[in-house]
């Protein structure tokens, strides 16, 4: 039997709750082009994603620790594939469109600029005169103008409803771009992914935290999610090993997924959404953990930003990473000659300061700092 776009499209209208997006439903793209007979319209705009050259330099991006630290820490493209992980599992439960979930989340980093949010910070001072610098708005940019893979159009051409997730992205520490659908929510599918962002977060920098030792495994029971997690595990802080740090790290997601879940299904319930259209005009976002878990999540966040995101090597590689971008930056804006020829003629249309913005903001670390060693190490090769 041959499954088909027309057969997919069909199986989700039996096997999807009713307030999911349906791929049949779409709002269509910008530029009108054939629809692929074997793919429904999320699924070509995941393997679009996929085929980016943004897509594969989150490789070599950071997360938390710069790549070159050490082998095991995650990288910006292992935390994606941990998201997409954690969102489809919620999905999937909801009953939600997994292929529209598994795509925002596969692009909701792709603005990310390199050294993490200290890099994202830098960039957004360094380019206030040409409005600044968000990785949301970034990735918005990067599927919609600056990929140009096909010769129709530029950027993508993504789906109405992939554009929605990756611009409405919003978690404690990002802030969406309210110009698009204001004052409306996005899909259940971009709010699984919102959410999966921050179970991905504080799961895997934990787990960072502790293999690189800039955690304390004594200090981190303190934080009353953990220390009941590690009871009820019968997880003893004086015997610690790696097993109990995986154990402790699989349960901790599992605990809040499951949260999740249910506090969502009661969510909707309460709401009486019925149809993807109730889930964008309720008044408050239906994919949330409950008020205890909340508190409890908010906890570990705050500890892991006063002992993880603010230890003094951290800090460190953070003031080598304003340095190195600024220097890059303030010697492509003062000699703009010195840029790669593309990159140099997409000045004329674009000004130099958003071209310099964005052509930074694709570098990885690695080729950001081989880049700062060409501009300013005599010894090394232009």
């Amino acid at each position: 039997m041959l499954f088909d776009r027309k057969t997919l499209e069909g199986n989700e209208y039996t096997t999807l709750a009713p307030y999911a997006s349906f791929s049949a439903n779409t709002r269509g793209r910008k530029y009108k082009e054939a629809e692929s007979k074997s793919r429904t319209v999320f699924q070509k705009d995941r393997d679009r994603v996929i085929h980016t050259s943004a897509f594969r330099r989150l490789e070599y991006k950071t997360q938390v620790f710069v790549n070159y630290e050490g082998d095991y820490y995650r990288t910006r493209l292992t935390h994606t594939l941990e998201v997409v992980q954690v969102a489809r599992s919620l999905a999937r439960a909801l009953g939600l469109n997994e292929d529209l979930t598994e795509t925002v989340a596969l692009a909701h980093d792709l603005g990310h600029p390199p050294f993490g949010h200290s890099g994202e910070e830098t960039l957004n001072r360094l380019a206030s005169s040409v409005g600044g610098f968000d990785h949301n708005k970034q990735s918005l940019r990067i599927v919609t103008k600056l990929e140009q893979r096909y010769a129709n159009f530029p950027g993508l051409n993504l789906s109405w409803e992939t554009l929605e997730g990756i611009i409405k992205h919003e978690t404690s520490y990002d802030t969406p771009d309210n110009k698009w659908q204001s004052g409306k929510h996005p899909s259940l599918e971009a709010q699984v992914v919102n959410l999966a962002d921050e179970i991905a977060y504080n799961a895997h920098d934990l787990d960072d935290g502790l293999r690189s030792g800039h955690l304390n495994i004594y200090k981190i029971a303190e934080v009353p999610l953990i220390g009941n997690l590690m009871h009820s595990l019968q997880i003893n802080s004086q015997t610690f090993s790696r097993e109990d740090r995986y154990l402790l790290i699989r349960e901790l997601l599992g605990l809040v997924i499951e949260d999740v879940i249910t506090t969502t299904v009661k969510q909707v319930m309460t709401a009486g959404v019925r149809h993807a259209t109730d889930v964008r005009e309720a008044p408050n976002r239906l994919v949330a953990t409950s008020d205890h878990l909340s508190k409890q999540l908010l906890e570990l966040r705050s500890f892991l930003h006063d002992n993880l995101y603010f230890h003094y090597r951290v800090i460190r590689m953070r003031k080598k990473a304003d340095k190195i971008l600024s220097q890059i930056y303030d010697a492509y804006m003062t000699s703009p000659e010195m840029l790669p020829s593309v990159t140099y003629e997409h000045a004329k249309v674009l000004g130099l300061g958003r071209t310099v913005t964005d052509y930074i903001a694709g570098m990885t670390d690695r080729y950001a700092i081989e880049e700062h060693g060409k501009l300013f190490n005599p010894h090394s090769l232009t």
